[in-house]
């Protein structure tokens, strides 16, 4: 049985870090955005996506989690130890996939300024990166990014909660839906695109990564690791909930949402003129809490590659976000290079998690401890569905370039 972790001052701080960090990495204009459109065309019966989503979210985090916690090793270093080369690949999927991810992210930034302020979104973008970069430049910056990061999601959380108060929802039929949905089978895709969104790609090592980083492994800490691992998936389910309700508020009166930006007319239509201001200060946050989320995580997948990015970890992850940057503010948003981040998202958790189920029957990595089965049989419906979302998004790849 896992020990019932004793929370000190240090330690508290070290779980929201790592529970926010992984949830807001997740929390970006992609989820803003996705979430509006599925509750849209979905209505009520979306909640059964949301619902079923949290649930093999779960598996799958505590799965890595857990395994990578009692060997003490990052995702890739696991990965080596299971097929020689598979985490040096591993790696250059996360990392490819969160740069091109992270543009999305800056990009991201800037439509928020501009919702705010009125700024072109380039000066937006190259203030959230500048921003970034000082958490970084920080000699304590690791503390200031657990408490930035749980700020920012408490933000977020705040203000989509109002939102929905504002819309009204039918509370009971969202409900009622969690369980019986209409046609369920037309769910199948938001419930692999959800997944994806929320455990794929850097997404799940963040808060496991940033726990090891800071020592937190071993049998002595498995309650600890897995309260925030579980807690990660909840919180994100909370935000995807409440924006979910608030989008199902607005559109079960009939109104259309602004296909050009769903999530930023559902802001306005349930608050008024001032709903783009307020949708712009929930964009920055989801937003510049993905580049650094995106950044630490990416660049932590190469600090085992060689002793330089290991010594210069910081120096790397400010590299990352100067460059994405750069690309958003003098050449625009590449958007083949977002979907192309897509297939990979997809194709890396199958990847990622299906060596993390192999390690932990493997004495070497694991020692004498026991993994539950319960567990793994989670993560093996995680790596199916999560092969199938892979498989979507490469077959929306090849339509592009036939397009």
């Amino acid at each position: 049985m896992d020990k019932k972790p004793k929370m000190t001052g240090v330690q508290r701080r070290l779980l929201f870090g790592a529970i926010f960090l992984m949830a807001t990495s997740s929390i970006g204009p992609a989820f803003l955005t996705q979430t509006s459109v599925f509750t849209e065309q979905f209505l009520a019966s979306f909640a059964f996506a949301i619902l079923a989503s949290i649930i093999i979210d779960i598996g799958a985090q505590l799965n890595i989690w857990r395994i990578l916690s009692i060997s003490g090793k990052r995702g890739q270093d696991v990965a080596n130890q299971v097929f020689p080369g598979l985490g040096y690949l591993i790696a250059f999927l996360i990392v490819l996939g969160g740069f091109a991810f992270n543009i999305g992210n800056v990009a991201g930034a800037g439509l928020g300024f501009n919702a705010i302020f009125g700024w072109d979104p380039r000066i937006g973008a190259a203030l959230a990166g500048i921003i970034a970069i000082i958490v970084f430049l920080l000699k304590n910056g690791r503390a200031v990014m657990d408490v930035i990061i749980q700020i920012l999601g408490v933000l977020m959380i705040a203000i989509t909660a109002f939102v929905m108060i504002r819309s009204n929802p039918p509370y009971g039929e969202a409900a009622y839906r969690a369980v019986m949905p209409e046609e369920p089978m037309t769910l199948f895709l938001p419930v692999v695109t959800l997944v994806g969104g929320t455990v794929g790609g850097y997404i799940t090592f963040a808060g496991a990564h940033r726990l090891i980083e800071a020592g937190v492994t071993g049998k002595e800490n498995l309650g600890f690791v897995s309260t925030a691992a579980n807690l990660g998936i909840l919180t994100t389910g909370v935000m995807r909930t409440l924006l979910f309700l608030a989008v199902l508020g607005v559109v079960s009166g009939g109104v259309a949402l602004n296909p050009e930006n769903p999530p930023a007319s559902v802001f306005q239509i349930a608050l008024g003129d001032i709903g783009m201001q307020i949708f712009g200060v929930v964009l920055v946050a989801a937003a510049l809490s993905s580049v650094i989320g995106s950044a630490y995580t990416s660049a932590s997948f190469l600090r085992s590659l060689h002793r330089v990015f290991d010594d210069y970890n910081n120096i790397v992850i400010i590299s990352f976000i100067v460059i994405s940057t750069i690309i958003f503010t003098f050449v625009g948003r590449p958007v083949v290079l977002l979907i192309l981040a897509g297939a990979f998202n997809g194709l890396i958790l199958p990847l990622t998690l299906g060596a993390v189920l192999i390690a932990s029957r493997n004495r070497k990595i694991v020692g004498d401890y026991k993994h539950p089965m319960w567990m793994i049989i989670f993560g093996i419906v995680a790596v199916i569905i999560t092969l199938i979302a892979g498989f979507m998004s490469l077959q929306g790849l090849q339509d592009l370039w036939t397009q």
